[in-house]
């Protein structure tokens, strides 16, 4: 990674001295599986006299040729940039270089199927990685157009931002190995930031649709996967919230879709959910369903369609001038996804789920010793990468709630339409949208940006109720508090309801909206009613806040939690209630309790899945720790009774197998499990198929139960990617300290690993019933940063720092060492001395959880 960095006062500068009006890429992909022959030229104008540089991640640059005038490849090129001295008034580039493919998820990555031998490109700019295929100007502030011609294969399918033209194809034998080759010569893209332009390349598989724009253009669609998936696409639904996509944002934004063409395209080994390339949005293969999913997935990958497609106006039409703005990018297309999710498809539930794991990041992410304002301090590209956050997606989402509320929904749409309309093709600031929500509601929102997006932390809520003798509400007060290290106290807009038992059930018969600011804000408004049962501040979720209930409201909460009708309210008091845990203000084998004795009437498929996932970590590192074995025993077992006593083929059966899967080796019924896998033991309505078939077996093998011989054969009956990353996930688990040694070695002591298996073996390397296996690697853990560091590329190193740090352990040793390197390191890249903050932060809430449960 060092000398690949790329400073904001450099790209100040660059910008100031560069404009560019077009880049012409030629790509090679037919040269062999290492390297591509990549020819940019690019004309730009410049100021005249000044010199530059142009980024360049290269295996080899073959010539450098500037105004006509060749340039000495050695001495411009350092591998990573292209030095560009006396510069004209117009000039042109031309760069010919050798790409390196990767095998990180970053750059233009390059994958063989081993279902079939099959090989497929595609690449993952964002966000500072179009270097690694061209040469260019990396920064999203120097727009240009963008023309590629790509030789390659010529069975293939091409795709970039434009349609795909017809191929030229080229004579049998131009190649010694006799491959059939083609070139395809694409149309210039409209002006875009280099970061959202794309290449995806390989026999994929598409099914084609299109529909009609509401300008009354036909926009092709179409849908692209492997090969050896293609038979477990379900292409008409994806182009059904597509559409229903597409109808809600053109009504909303009142903008016509800005691009010519829609491609999604969904590839192996990627690093993030999606990518919002222009006109050629790439997925991430989990949406590809070959085995049965969760409802939450379900509705996660519909969330994540919209997200993308509401990318194409806020990000890739209108684009942020420098990172800084880069949470206002995710946190719009966050924010527009789930209200468009909600609004425009059958999952009406969206905000539910969005409060389950949006929102529980964000205060996770807000509570941390990194926290920083929505607005951070971006001073590089290293910066950028560890902000992908939190607070970029999670809290800037709620925080854009919490503004659509305070101006008005309707204000809010209108602001949005006029700041598309207005910067079309351009670049921006946050002022430039602040300016046109303030048209649009009347409202002035300095005061508010300045206290919402440039201080960092969270708000708690409490209320202060007093009553009569009859029960009636006397004085109703919203105390609002910070945390001393981050005192801002901030406006918010909320609503509190009022729920009271009917027929057995728990309902709100009251609601009331209204700001709330100070410290103390009270509620005339609710004077003189009768005091409800449940008192619930922040009802609807409207506000980005930490809230508590009442002595009152909380015991009956906790009595009657499945009895909330309302989901979103149901939400909120799990919330609030695991938030409470986390700050060791109730104790984890509490928590359990309630869990246990509650999550089997939890409809809400995101909801479920986050409960099931919080109780596991309360179990493992939140109890005391001589409570730690009979907590996790008494959990996996009560997932396992809870699994069989879900309805039949029920999502909630479902999810409690694959909790109990998760930690049977804690339990006493891994003798079920083992049948469960072998299928002497069934369920009504549970198919144990190939990747459920797969989590079973990992539990088997960390229980003790199962080994190489068993991954083997199941290896052998399910030649995938998914099947080789299941494989290492299976054998990191393996209970013994030469398992552990050997998936160490696998990822440490060598580089093949790709990005996915990478991250399949560091989760199930940390997977360890007995913590004893651990604890030898924490001197080894911090003995390796440093080298990882500096020798893998972002995203693999990224990943071995974090999903390697041995949280399981939450000993005191492990703080110890933690802060001893951190103290020793004080020079380390930020980035990475932030991932072990993190970290043990993480640990350090554990132990005050533990101390608590000791109580």
């Amino acid at each position: 990674m060092p000398g690949e960095n790329l400073t904001r006062i450099e790209a100040e500068e660059r910008a100031a001295l560069v404009s560019v009006r077009d880049y012409d890429v030629v790509l090679d992909v037919t040269t062999g599986p290492e390297v591509f022959r990549s020819q940019t030229t690019v004309r730009f104008t410049a100021t005249a006299g000044a010199s530059t540089f142009i980024d360049a991640i290269t295996a080899a640059v073959h010539s450098v040729t500037l105004n006509g005038v060749e340039l000495d490849p050695a001495e411009v090129s350092d591998g990573v940039r292209i030095q560009l001295p006396n510069l004209a008034a117009e000039n042109e580039l031309v760069v010919v270089a050798d790409g390196r493919y990767m095998n990180t998820g970053e750059g233009l990555h390059r994958f063989v199927d081993p279902a079939d031998g099959e090989v497929y490109l595609y690449t993952q700019f964002e966000v500072p990685d179009s270097r690694r295929m061209f040469a260019v100007f990396e920064q999203p502030d120097l727009k240009a157009e963008f023309k590629f011609t790509v030789t390659a294969p010529s069975h293939w399918q091409v795709i970039s931002n434009q349609p795909t033209p017809e191929p030229e194809l080229h004579p049998s034998g131009r190649r010694a190995d006799d491959v059939s080759t083609a070139t395809w010569a694409f149309e210039p893209t409209p002006r875009m930031s280099s970061y959202i332009t794309a290449l995806i390349a390989g026999p994929y598989d598409v099914v084609r649709d299109e529909l009609t724009s509401s300008d009354g253009r036909v926009i092709p669609l179409g849908v692209f996967s492997r090969k050896s998936l293609s038979q477990y696409l379900d292409a008409d639904y994806i182009f059904e919230k597509t559409k229903q996509g597409f109808e809600y944002f053109e009504a909303k934004f009142d903008v016509p879709y800005p691009f010519t063409k829609y491609d999604q395209l969904f590839v192996p080994e990627y690093n993030a959910g999606a990518m919002e390339n222009a006109g050629a949005v790439t997925f991430t293969e989990v949406y590809v369903f070959r085995s049965k999913v969760t409802d939450a997935i379900k509705e996660r990958r519909v969330v994540t369609i919209l997200h993308e497609l509401a990318h194409m106006w806020f990000g890739d039409l209108v684009t942020m001038k420098w990172w800084n703005d880069l949470w206002l990018n995710e946190s719009f297309a966050e924010w527009a996804s789930t209200i468009a999710t909600a609004e425009a498809t059958e999952w009406h539930h969206a905000w539910t789920t969005f409060n389950s794991m949006e929102k529980s990041w964000a205060y996770r992410q807000d509570q941390l010793p990194s926290t920083h304002p929505i607005v951070a301090e971006i001073r590089d590209l290293e910066d950028v990468l560890v902000n992908f956050d939190g607070i970029t997606y999670a809290k800037g989402g709620s925080v854009l709630k919490q503004l659509a509320a305070w101006v008005g929904i309707e204000a809010f749409f209108t602001g949005v339409s006029a700041y598309f309309k207005k910067h079309a093709w351009g670049n921006t600031t946050l002022a430039d949208l602040l300016g046109e929500l303030e048209v649009a509601s009347g409202r002035d929102l300095s005061a508010w940006s300045k206290l919402w997006l440039e201080t960092a932390g969270v708000n708690t809520l409490r209320p202060e109720i007093a009553t009569d003798d009859a029960g009636t509400i006397t004085a109703f007060t919203v105390l609002q508090s910070a945390h001393p290290d981050y005192p801002t106290i901030r406006p918010h807009r909320a609503a509190i309801g009022f729920y009271n038992l009917v027929d057995g059930a728990l309902v709100r018969e009251h609601r009331v909206e209204l700001d709330i600011d100070g410290e103390r804000t009270d509620v005339a408004e609710l004077v003189g009613l009768a005091r409800p049962d449940l008192v619930l501040l922040n009802d609807d979720d409207l506000a980005y806040a930490k809230i508590r209930l009442d002595e009152a409201s909380q015991q009956v909460a906790i009595a009657n939690l499945s009895k909330i009708e309302d989901p979103l309210a149901r939400a909120l008091v799990w919330s609030s209630v695991w938030d409470a845990v986390r700050d060791a203000e109730t104790s984890a084998s509490d928590y359990l309790e309630l869990v246990l004795g509650n999550i089997a009437s939890e409809t809400e498929s995101t909801t479920l899945r986050i409960i099931l996932a919080n109780a596991q970590l309360a179990a493992s590192s939140y109890v005391a720790p001589e409570h730690r074995a009979e907590a996790r025993r008494t959990l996996a077992d009560g997932f396992w009774k809870l699994a069989r006593e879900a309805a039949a083929g029920s999502d909630a059966q479902f999810q409690f197998v694959k909790a109990f899967a998760s930690i049977a080796e804690a339990g006493s019924h891994v003798d079920d499990l083992a049948g469960l896998f072998e299928g002497s033991i069934t369920l009504d309505g549970l198919d144990v198929d190939t990747d459920l078939g797969w989590e079973l077996l990992i539990a088997l093998v960390a229980a003790g139960r199962a080994g190489d011989a068993e991954i083997d054969a199941r290896l052998e009956s399910d030649k995938t990617a998914t099947g080789q990353e299941s494989a290492a996930h299976a054998r990191a688990a393996t209970p013994t300290a030469e398992g552990k040694q050997r998936a160490w070695a696998s990822v440490i002591d060598v580089d093949t690993a790709t990005n996915s298996v990478v991250r399949t073996t560091a989760t199930g390397f940390v997977r360890a019933d007995d913590q004893a296996l651990l604890t030898p690697f924490i001197e080894r853990y911090f003995g390796m940063l440093d080298g990882i560091w500096k020798s893998r590329s972002y995203a693999i190193a990224e990943k071995l720092v974090d999903l390697l740090y041995p949280a399981p352990l939450a000993s005191r040793a492990l703080v110890e060492a933690s802060h001893a390197w951190l103290a020793a390191n004080t020079d380390a890249a930020p980035a990475l001395r932030r991932l072990v903050v993190e970290n043990v932060a993480g640990v350090e809430r554990a132990l005050a959880a533990q101390a608590r449960d000791a109580q």
